[in-house]
């Protein structure tokens, strides 16, 4: 493939050429240069990186037969954006701030989080609440878009907290769609980041699909180009290729935080499965178009590149992939050993410190909960 030239399929197949974008490994497995993005890893952190790929998909693909059979209520896989999540989750710094959407689970697992925490979540046994200062990610956020603006408020006190202007400065990262980019939150958020040069980067995983709608009902130019209308960088990086997105995301995240203000990734990937578990891709998208893109795959390429470089053989890689089997095994048991809330607990996190009307409440829930009880012992 050209250095930077991809092509993409559209409902009607017609294929068009997409503007370059930055690739360091190709699909094919070589490693190829570019003028301002390059990556100096030593065989293991190669090897590292081809781990957390292997492993992050297994947990997902774990979690949606969980939800296909009926363990969870819902799932949104990241099948086939693992590069995009792994790589830019990993040019994270430890000081810096991630906000997801409700997609992000390669990243959660790059921060160092328990991979059983947003099952909780989409288990419905708790409110999927976690701190995120203490793992400097935010929480999952379903209202599409609106994380962008948590992330552009909380990098607006990053500078007025002076934690900016050094390598020890602190970024933030906001992760997004590209069905997001038509939400008046993310044009919001755009704004007063660019106004306020915040320290944010703004990474939008295109996956081509918002929902069951093409990129084309979302945009009549390259996504990345819209940054400059709002006075910041764009790029498109090749999404597939971890260590590209790796190299853009460090370097915008660096420039963050040296105070240049926010910028805005294009990782140009595609969302192998469907929307959420309760979505049916087949509906809107050819096979072909899949089947093209999983030449494409981010795990394949890496493969072949550890296998081309001589820095891994079979032995290793069926040892990733019996370590990512051992996980996903005790991800599952994980879930199905989950113990049901009291419902009650429903009402001990809506204010921090509760309130009058929230306590009458919750008494008048427990009296109703009892009269189960009560209809039981009188035989009714």
């Amino acid at each position: 493939m050209a250095k930077g030239e991809v092509k993409a399929r559209t409902r009607t197949t017609r294929a068009a050429p997409e503007p370059a974008f930055v690739q360091l490994l190709t699909p094919e497995g070589d490693r190829v240069e570019h003028p301002d993005y390059t990556v100096d890893f030593t065989d293991e952190e190669y090897r590292s990186l081809y781990h957390d790929l292997v492993v992050v998909r297994k947990l997902d693909a774990e979690a949606t037969a969980l939800q296909r059979q009926g363990e969870l209520g819902i799932w949104a896989s990241l099948l086939g954006q693992e590069a995009a999540q792994v790589g830019s989750g990993r040019a994270l710094r430890a000081q810096d701030m991630a906000f997801p959407t409700y997609r992000e689970h390669g990243v959660l697992y790059c921060r160092g989080i328990d991979p059983i925490m947003p099952l909780r979540l989409f288990r419905g046994v708790d409110q999927g609440a976690w701190d995120p200062n203490e793992f400097k990610f935010n929480m999952y956020t379903i209202v599409i878009g609106a994380q962008t603006l948590h992330a552009t408020g909380y990098a607006m006190g990053v500078v007025k907290d002076g934690k900016v202007g050094s390598d020890d400065g602190e970024a933030v990262i906001a992760y997004f769609g590209d069905g997001a980019t038509s939400q008046g939150d993310v044009n919001e958020a755009f704004i007063w980041a660019s106004v306020f040069n915040s320290p944010l980067v703004f990474f939008c995983q295109n996956n081509q699909y918002a929902i069951s709608e093409p990129l084309e009902r979302q945009t009549r130019v390259p996504l990345y180009h819209r940054a400059s209308g709002f006075g910041f960088p764009g790029l498109r990086v090749d999404g597939n290729d971890v260590l590209a997105c790796y190299a853009v995301t460090r370097k915008a995240l660096d420039d963050a935080r040296h105070g240049q203000g926010p910028s805005f990734i294009e990782a140009y990937t595609y969302r192998m499965g469907a929307h959420t578990t309760s979505d049916d891709p087949t509906r809107y998208r050819i096979a072909s178009e899949v089947e093209a893109w999983q030449a494409k795959d981010p795990i394949k390429r890496l493969r072949t590149f550890l296998t081309k470089q001589g820095m891994a053989k079979d032995d290793y890689f069926d040892a990733i992939d019996e370590e990512a089997r051992v996980a996903a095994v005790s991800l599952r048991e994980r879930v199905l050993n989950m113990p049901n809330p009291d419902p009650s607990t429903l009402f001990d996190h809506v204010y921090p410190h509760g309130s009058p009307e929230l306590a009458q409440q919750k008494e008048q829930f427990a009296k109703y909960l009892a009269s189960f009880s009560a209809s039981e012992g009188s035989g009714h």
